[in-house]
């Protein structure tokens, strides 16, 4: 498989992840969340799929890039696809928790858990591909400001 039909694997995969977390959200949304009492710097709801997109085709690009090079370094690529695949689990796992479940407190454990192994994700695909780890970055960054918009969400609805 070449380099380019990797990456689209995983950017299909990876979108297919992020639509069945939006259809957990969708219906939260507007029957639970829009209830819930909101930290002044929430974004409004329209801007989370289009980041979201971006988001997943990025960390697709970066494991397409990783994976292309299995043949020079086997045991560290496939340790850093493990890595890869647990967190691009943990990422769905936090949409069914807040939404799904409609529980803030136990989203904002998982998604520390999420950050740690978003940022060893990092961590793995530098090593291996310096241009792959720093497509990492913008994520790494929304989580961080997930993970506050989260804590404020169970905060202010406690």
């Amino acid at each position: 498989m070449n380099k380019l039909t990797k990456i689209s694997v995983l950017v299909a995969t990876c979108l297919c992840v992020g639509y069945f977390s939006g259809i957990v959200t969708k219906e939260s949304i507007a029957t639970w969340y829009i209830h819930l009492e909101k930290p002044f710097f929430n974004p409004p709801n329209w801007i989370f799929a289009p980041v979201w997109s971006s988001l997943y085709i990025m960390m697709a690009v970066a494991a397409g890039l990783v994976w292309d090079r299995l043949d020079s370094n086997k045991e560290v690529v496939k340790k850093a696809l493990i890595v890869f695949a647990v967190q691009l689990a943990l990422n769905a796992l936090w949409s069914f928790l807040f939404f799904g479940l409609k529980n803030p407190l136990l989203a904002l454990i998982e998604i520390v858990v999420l950050w740690l192994m978003i940022y060893e994700t990092y961590n793995q695909f530098t090593k291996i591909n310096k241009i792959a780890g720093y497509l990492f970055l913008p994520y790494l960054a929304w989580v961080s400001f997930a993970m506050i918009l989260n804590a404020s969400i169970w905060w202010l609805n406690k």
